[in-house]
């Protein structure tokens, strides 16, 4: 009887915490250069959805990888980890 409050709470901030969990698309693509898409200020490539996805959320402007070849920023992206401890070879 003791722990069935806290128990409570507990399954119940489950539920409240999942029905307030965002809705993220993470678009990520390597080896171009930031000025390939209209949104980041092509005159040459018109990519009108894509302008649309980031003029309506978030995007990043000021992001650059430690290793220019993509397999390894790759999977600094995905794994949080700097290319010499991702395992990943370079």
């Amino acid at each position: 009887m003791r722990y069935l409050l806290p128990i409570l709470s507990l399954w119940l901030s489950v539920f409240a915490v999942a029905a307030e969990r965002p809705n993220i698309l993470f678009i990520y693509s390597d080896d171009h250069a930031q000025h390939a898409i209209s949104a980041y200020g092509s005159k040459v490539n018109q990519t009108p959805h894509i302008d649309r996805l980031a003029a309506e959320g978030a995007r990043f402007t000021r992001s650059f990888v430690t290793n220019s070849i993509c397999t390894p920023s790759r999977a600094t992206l995905l794994t949080g980890q700097y290319s010499h401890l991702n395992g990943v070879p370079v």
